[in-house]
């Protein structure tokens, strides 16, 4: 057995944090654990490599989700990276942080230090950002932000202009003084490539001796000593090895990973636990509960102007976009298809947009949904899509290991639209995109809605339609929440796990409620705040 001070267990959008963040210090020993291999590949650094990636076992997990009651008991699709950087390497690499009113509502649940105010610092601190340093920005940190506005597609502009027209705000800067509106999105993207956690931390921390990261590492097990945890049980290689942390042992696999280990390592519900026989560390009920995640349905349309199907449809654009991409790093290999979005409110009354909207000026109404969906096979005649999801679900769902064999998958159980605030937001998300499309400067483009069409127009046929098509976002939070209450949380507002010492959650399964938007920069924010109380409760000195 190898001895460290810190086991950090996943390297994705959190694990990549940490692992940086606690080896800045010579004297302290980290090992890294990833079960997935290295990000190189091409299809991970070229940005719109995340079409092949979405469905590729060597990068991702290929969850499915049990069927689902809300979704005609359909079975969905839920990527998850397995890979240096986890989903942050195969994501789309939208940077949104939410609204302030999500970090507010952490803190009120009973997690002091994590109101926005609080947390904006350590936004601010990961960010290397286009427009410099400022009240709500971050220059020189180590995540590159590009500003996309110069480069996205006409169309894009022709949405903005149609928000307009219906009295929706613009806004240049989702992530500043108001997150409101409609705009073009910031994204993790520099100079061409992607920006995962894996290149903005781990890559310039790799060659320090006091880290080690290991790939194709399972962790099976977290190791205690009555109720302090002290080591790692993982699978390499064939053999099953073990290592020891002095200090904390630190889980960052994230939503359906994370109480995934927690359940085998006998901290859970002792009834889920005892179905496997694994002998109770903890009896922590909230483990695996809580489940949100944003779900969205995606309204296609048929244009009558050029989009990137014109481009990136014909063998001999992909190649000019090849080409393109070769020599100068620009064009649209080199940038997400989703380049712009709204955040509204529906109706009066709201103290914060209940609508998240994304507009894509490429379609994909004939490739086929979930894991054989093809990003790079575009309609082959000129078309867009507006998609839209709450942005602050209520319904709530599980996952829960469904064997003691730590290589099975999860059973995740989403439990989508189980209340009316989330079904009203299906009606009035449609109304909004339909009414966006219907105004005078998208209209003029469009030729016809194809997809769900103009026979779906009740309510009764725009929910059927919604529970036909609908799918996750792949946002999954809440599954280790922190918080006050211990029937409802897992963690306490350090992090760390309650009933036991040494072990703390650092991911997306914190989070208390999904954030309005995107995961990936406040998961980025949330484990550089984590590695501070860290730092902090072992005397050391902030990061």
């Amino acid at each position: 057995m190898t001895d460290y001070d810190y086991i950090i267990v996943g390297a994705g959008a959190a694990g990549c944090v940490l692992a940086n963040r606690l080896s800045a210090n010579k004297g302290t020993r980290v090992l890294l654990l990833e079960a997935g291999g290295s990000d190189r590949s091409p299809w991970i650094q070229v940005p719109i490599g995340y079409g092949r990636t979405f469905n590729d076992p060597r990068y991702n997990w290929m969850y499915e989700a049990q069927p689902d009651p809300g979704l005609n008991n359909r079975a969905g699709f839920w990527p998850r990276g397995k890979v240096l950087g986890g989903s942050s390497s195969i994501n789309a690499m939208v940077y949104v942080r939410g609204q302030p009113a999500d970090f507010n509502d952490w803190a009120a649940a009973g997690n002091p230090g994590w109101s926005w105010p609080e947390v904006l610092p350590y936004f601010k601190k990961l960010e290397d950002h286009p427009w410099g340093a400022s009240e709500y920005h971050g220059a020189g940190g180590p995540v590159g932000i590009s500003d996309v506005s110069g480069s996205v597609h006409p169309l894009c502009h022709t949405f903005l202009r149609a928000c307009e027209e219906l009295g929706i705000p613009q806004t240049r800067d989702f992530n500043g003084a108001q997150p409101e509106g409609a705009g073009l999105w910031q994204v993790t993207i520099k100079d061409g490539v992607r920006v995962s956690s894996a290149r903005a931390y781990l890559r310039p921390a790799s060659g320090r001796a006091n880290l080690e990261v290991q790939t194709h590492a399972l962790a099976t097990r977290i190791l205690f000593s009555g109720t302090r945890a002290t080591g790692v049980e993982y699978l390499r290689g064939g053999s099953a090895r073990q290592a020891r942390a002095a200090a904390e042992v630190l889980v960052c696999g994230g939503s359906i990973n994370s109480p995934q280990l927690l359940e085998l390592s006998g901290l859970g519900n002792p009834r889920i636990l005892g179905q496997f026989g694994i002998r109770v560390v903890a009896d922590l009920p909230a483990v695996g509960e809580g489940l949100q995640d944003h779900l969205a349905v995606s309204y296609f349309y048929r244009s009558r102007v050029p989009t990137l199907n014109n481009q990136l449809g014909p063998f001999l654009g992909k190649a000019r976009a090849a080409l393109r991409y070769a020599f100068n790093r620009t064009g649209p290999l080199a940038m997400s298809v989703n380049q712009a979005g709204a955040f509204v409110r529906s109706r009066p009354g709201l103290a914060a947009p209940n609508l998240h909207i994304y507009f894509n000026p490429a379609s994909y109404s004939t490739t086929t949904l979930g894991s054989r969906r093809r990003l790079l096979q575009p309609d082959p005649f000129a078309g867009y899509l507006m998609s839209f999801n709450t942005c602050r679900p209520t319904s709530r769902g599980s996952t829960h290991i469904r064997s003691g064999d730590p290589q099975a998958a999860p059973c995740i159980a989403p439990i989508s639209l189980a209340t009316a605030a989330d079904v009203q937001d299906v009606f009035e998300g449609a109304r909004l995109v339909r009414k966006i499309a219907a105004a005078g400067p998208l209209a003029a483009v469009t030729e016809n809605e194809r997809e769900p069409g103009l026979k779906v127009m009740s309510e009764d046929d725009v929910l059927a339609d919604f529970r036909a098509r609908a799918g996750t976002v792949f946002h999954a939070s809440g599954t280790c929440a922190m918080g006050a209450d211990p029937r409802t949380a897992v963690l306490d507002a350090r992090l760390r796990v309650r009933g036991v010492t040494g072990l703390r959650v650092v991911d997306a399964s914190a989070f208390p409620n999904v954030t309005s938007g995107n995961t990936n920069a406040p998961t980025m924010m949330l484990a550089e705040k984590a590695a501070d109380l860290i730092l902090q409760d072992s005397g050391g000195i902030q990061a």
